[in-house]
């Protein structure tokens, strides 16, 4: 459905359109841009708007299914990017991703949101209140929603670090019983991550395109060169969150690493453990069992002290192998 329309003059909001095409031409011939926000739209309800705008058929196609990359597209008469914008919740541990996508156009912005979590609320409201920004034009919505989506990935990346800080210190924990269910706890750490990482990094290219670097040079067409200098600011940021999601992934990996081998080695500790218990066992047994014998000509078996001296024999046996084994560090 169509959550907002409105047209904007020199930064300010004007009166409201009667709709979709009379925006436009008020926004034409005033000089200014309109600006229409749609969320979760069906074919029918976004038809109208796409055939005002002229919007491409595969761009609409892919707004209105969505679950598409991060992308920057251009067609004869507009821009389509697509953004992904992460949500993280904290009590479960889970990243989660919408989408935005959004048609640039000579005076016309058409953003289509899918999801929650998307940061277009706060965007338009912090824009009305900044008309030196929005006076720019409708590439100074685009601006303004990349950073905004950007700068937040740097939040959910800080969080990330921090719970990955306390489950590195599980990992390290001499308590035991703690980590039993901690390479279940990492592995699932590690799918967030991967789900962070798909919303980080296919958008390395497109805001490059936007800020004219390495091989980007050239402008891209409804976006003012003057703009460039912004969206490279922001392509830094999306460049610190990606060195940020890899330093992540290579951590949470040697972390699992860590833990593996810890297990390898309590377990390596248990089996020297249970090897000389049963070592120790061992050598009562093999002397009960040899005097156990019924020959009939054994010199022990008729001495007075022999019981005694058996006795003592296991004693003094299990004391050394008690001895030896603990400064080994077996027992």
């Amino acid at each position: 459905m169509i959550v907002d329309c409105a047209v904007y003059r020199e930064g300010r909001r004007s009166e409201e359109p009667a709709g979709p095409s009379d925006a436009l031409e008020q926004a034409r011939t005033s000089g200014g841009f309109v600006w229409i926000g749609l969320h979760e739209p069906t074919a029918d309800e976004f038809d109208l708007v796409s055939q005002v705008f002229r919007l491409h058929p595969l761009a609409v196609e892919d707004a209105l299914k969505a679950h598409q990359r991060p992308k920057l597209e251009v067609y004869d008469d507009s821009l389509f990017m697509v953004l992904k914008p992460v949500v993280y919740e904290p009590d479960s541990g889970t990243v989660s991703t919408d989408e935005i996508m959004i048609f640039l156009g000579d005076a016309f912005v058409v953003t289509v949101r899918h999801g929650e979590g998307s940061p277009l609320n706060t965007v338009q409201s912090r824009l009305e209140h900044q008309p030196e920004i929005l006076g720019k034009g409708p590439t100074s919505v685009v601006y303004a929603i990349a950073d905004t989506a950007v700068d937040h990935y740097l939040d959910v990346a800080t969080e990330l670090q921090t719970d990955l800080e306390e489950l590195e210190a599980e990992v390290f924990s001499p308590d035991v019983a703690g980590t039993r269910h901690t390479a279940s706890r990492i592995y699932t750490f590690k799918r967030q991550i991967l789900e962070f990482r798909r919303a980080t990094g296919p958008l390395k290219a497109p805001m490059a395109r936007l800020a004219g670097t390495g091989a980007f040079g050239a402008a891209v067409p409804f976006v003012a060169e003057k703009a460039q200098p912004f969206f490279r600011d922001v392509h830094d940021h999306l460049t610190r969150v990606n060195e940020s999601v890899e330093g992540l992934d290579r951590l949470v990996s040697d972390i699992l690493s860590a833990h593996l081998a810890q297990v390898s080695v309590r377990q390596n500790d248990d089996m020297r453990k249970i090897s000389a218990w049963a070592a120790m066992a061992a050598v009562p047994a093999m002397l009960t069992g040899i005097y156990g014998m019924n020959f009939r000509h054994m010199p022990e078996l008729r001495w007075e002290w022999s019981y005694p001296a058996v006795i003592l024999v296991m004693a003094v046996l299990e004391v050394l192998l008690y001895r030896l084994f603990k400064r080994r560090g077996w027992m």
